[in-house]
């Protein structure tokens, strides 16, 4: 399908009904739910990447179970050929005016402005571990392209340590870190090197996982493969060549210690934060996140402006499964707001994070605001608080090509907004 490329003109700005920032899960997701809604839309999508991943996949990659050019493809190729293309990165916003600032000094004018940018990992954010990626068994299936370098220590490790971190929340797909380690320690078992591979977790939260209804699951396989749990315990700077991890302990009266563990192998995951356009405007809360009303997705402070994706500041899951639900809420606000009609479509707050304990068996959590479960099927399907094989099959077989044929194209499947509690 041919993608109308907008033409990047210093001399003349560009207008648009609605200008999406923002051309990943989100962006193109929001932009086909409009579209559906209404094909008379000017609809224009500022990205400048030139390839679209599926994340949800990285992680089965880094456990082998995933081909990584499966889990990627051109911009060009899912980019909606109704919506005009800016190629650029965006340097600021001004919500006054109605007006997109890009790299190259352009600006683009708006009546409805959708923020899904995603967020920044803050690599710098841990010490030396930048430089330390793809080498002496440092990992993070959270890097494009690193989750090949992931499988291929958890192959080549017969005996030693093994270290997985998780950062200070929000993080994207906060059960990501786990995954990691539970498809690492299940193909140890399965290879019989599991007895000679010490197994440490270490999180810099205090409880293994938020919505406790899933923590005895996720217990029961911690114990099946000898996982050692450090909470509080943030990963602060990695020397990759001594094979040694800093970690940073912060005890029950606030007070802190740091603590060197030698390493094998390490999958780290960095802090993450909105990009810089954002968490450094008068349109981010006081955590740097965009400010969103949590039910409508439509800013605080600014009626023609929404938001969705991991850049928003709401308490939901960051997920792509949150982004399905969350499209279809701010399509139908956005065109309620251009009509001058009440604002109805409410999001729930619903992420679902697909927890794989094993090569066969995942644990579905699938929750709302305030840890609510929010399952999709009755439990004679699948019972989300235990480990099944049909919430495998939906992750491995079913759910990379509802992402792509599906999700991105507009299809709302399962996705219904809420009605806004007025």
């Amino acid at each position: 399908m041919q993608t109308n490329t907008a033409e990047q003109d210093k001399e003349q700005n560009k207008k648009h009904t609605v200008v999406i920032v923002g051309g990943g899960a989100a962006g193109i997701s929001v932009a086909a739910s409009l579209h559906k809604r209404d094909t008379a839309l000017d609809i224009a999508i500022i990205e400048p990447a030139h390839t679209h991943h599926y994340q949800p996949g990285w992680t089965m990659v880094g456990g082998g179970i995933f081909k990584p050019e499966t889990t990627s493809k051109p911009m060009a190729s899912v980019m909606p050929g109704f919506a005009s293309w800016y190629k650029q990165m965006v340097c600021s916003i001004d919500e006054l005016n109605n007006q997109v600032t890009l790299a190259d000094g352009s600006v683009i004018g708006y009546l409805a402005l959708v923020l899904a940018p995603g967020l920044e990992l803050n690599w710098a954010g841990i010490d030396g571990l930048k430089e330390a990626l793809g080498s002496n068994g440092v990992t993070s299936n959270y890097q494009e392209g690193m989750a090949s370098y992931t499988w291929d220590m958890v192959q080549s490790l017969k005996s030693g340590s093994a270290l997985f971190s998780q950062p200070p929340m929000p993080i994207k797909c906060a059960g990501a870190p786990q995954k990691a380690m539970y498809l690492s320690a299940d193909y140890w078992l399965r290879n019989g090197a599991l007895n000679n591979i010490d197994i440490q977790f270490h999180n810099a939260g205090a409880v293994l996982f938020g919505v406790p209804d899933y923590v005895p699951a996720l217990q029961s396989y911690i114990k099946k493969y000898g996982v050692e749990l450090n909470y509080q315990n943030n990963l602060v700077s990695v020397n990759g060549p001594s094979h040694r991890a800093t970690f940073r302990h912060t005890n029950a009266d606030g007070s802190s210690e740091d603590q060197e563990i030698g390493f094998d192998m390490l999958h780290a995951v960095p802090p993450q934060r909105a990009p810089k356009f954002i968490r450094q405007s008068t349109l981010a809360n006081a955590g740097g996140w965009l400010d969103l009303e949590d039910d409508t997705l439509c800013h605080k402070r600014h009626s023609n402006i929404f938001g969705l994706g991991d850049v928003s500041g709401t308490a939901n899951a960051k997920t792509a499964a949150a982004v399905r639900k969350q499209a279809p809420v701010v399509a139908q606000n956005l065109i309620s707001h251009l009509r001058k009609q009440p604002i109805t479509a409410a999001y729930l707050g619903y992420g679902s994070c697909p927890l794989t304990v094993e090569n066969g068996r995942i644990v579905l959590a699938e929750f709302g605001y305030g840890g609510v479960l929010q399952p999709s099927f009755p439990t004679w399907i699948n019972d989300g608080t235990k480990a099944t094989r049909a919430a495998w099959f939906l992750k491995a077989r079913q759910l990379p090509g509802l992402y792509w044929h599906v999700m991105l194209k507009g299809h709302e499947w399962m996705a219904k907004p809420a009605r806004r509690s007025v």
